[in-house]
């Protein structure tokens, strides 16, 4: 048991290490001779863990899709307005705190690899019915209010990357931002179906 442990522990290690790495440097200028001697590792130890270098960056991946949904999600217990604001605010905590990680999620990359891109597509479905929860009280949503909800992340992703590289903006006022705007994706939604209309603000005490 001990050395499963360590095992794992040791596997954690490097897909932390790797985080980093392919952060700052591109998928193709990272050669697993790179990667070891960044790392302080025999090469080895990287094929007996993840079997390639594809396989070590789907990993980190993997890794760091799993994090960022976790702590988008929480608050679940919360009224439906206050759980998307919630919901919001762990996403910009997530970026904020993990840089590295999070420019992998978003920005890192293997070309046009179909697995990585389906990764990624993983992470939006689940921060959408995050969303939609908060917004519906479901996530099974129409093809109309998906692709409003898709339009407000992806410009997200992008604002999100930008405010990291220079943070002129406080969380706080990033994520009153970014609510005001997923406000107005909501009503225009509303606006061409009806069926869904936008949730009304909480009241806030001053």
């Amino acid at each position: 048991m001990r050395g499963t442990e360590r095992s794992m522990a040791r596997r954690a290690e490097l897909i932390a290490i790797g985080r980093k790495l392919f952060a700052d440097t591109s998928y193709d200028a990272l050669s697993m001779d790179d990667i070891a001697r960044q790392a302080h590792v025999a090469k080895g130890l990287i094929y007996y863990y993840f079997q390639s270098k594809r396989g070590y960056y789907l990993a980190i991946v993997q890794d760091s899709v799993a994090d960022l949904v976790t702590s988008a999600a929480s608050g679940l217990e919360l009224p439906a307005v206050d759980r998307v604001h919630r919901t919001i605010d762990g996403y910009l905590r997530y970026a904020e705190h993990h840089q590295a990680a999070y420019r992998t999620i978003v920005s890192g990359g293997v070309g046009f690899d179909a697995e990585v891109h389906s990764i990624r597509d993983g992470v939006r479905e689940a921060i959408i019915a995050t969303i939609a929860e908060g917004a519906y009280g479901r996530s099974d949503i129409a093809p109309l209010p998906r692709m409003g909800l898709l339009s407000w992340l992806c410009s997200v992703e992008g604002a999100t990357l930008d405010w990291i590289d220079h943070p002129e903006l406080s969380r706080d006022t990033m994520r009153d931002l970014l609510v005001k705007t997923l406000g107005g994706a909501l009503r225009a939604v509303e606006e061409l179906d009806p069926a869904y209309p936008a949730p009304q603000p909480a009241r806030r005490d001053a």
